[in-house]
């Protein structure tokens, strides 16, 4: 693996934060989903005791499975870059005729 430049390190950083902050939103929007309803309506009380470990279980499920979606996706199209840091264009196979560029 060679050296990387500043730009991307900072890119890197950058993905990593967004990978985090969107994970614990995700999170947050699951438990909301889950133990929400405990908070709006009258339930049994085994059902209300068991919503809130319910929603932490799926809360921490999503987390880390964001943040591993994220950055593979980051890791893929990263690699798609040329030495010079500059997408490479994949060939084209979908050309119809010889005066088509």
């Amino acid at each position: 693996m060679g050296e990387r430049t500043q730009a991307q390190r900072d890119e890197m950083t950058v993905e990593i934060g967004y990978a985090l902050l969107s994970a614990a939103f995700a999170a947050a929007v699951v438990f909301g989903a889950i133990a929400g309803p405990k908070l709006v309506f009258t339930m049994p009380y085994a059902v209300e005791r068991g919503l809130i470990p319910a929603a932490v279980a799926a809360a921490a499920l999503v987390f880390p499975l964001r943040v591993v979606t994220v950055l593979r996706r980051f890791s893929r199209e990263a690699g798609r870059t040329g030495r010079s840091g500059q997408p490479v264009r994949p060939a084209r196979t979908d050309r119809t005729g010889p005066g088509e560029p």
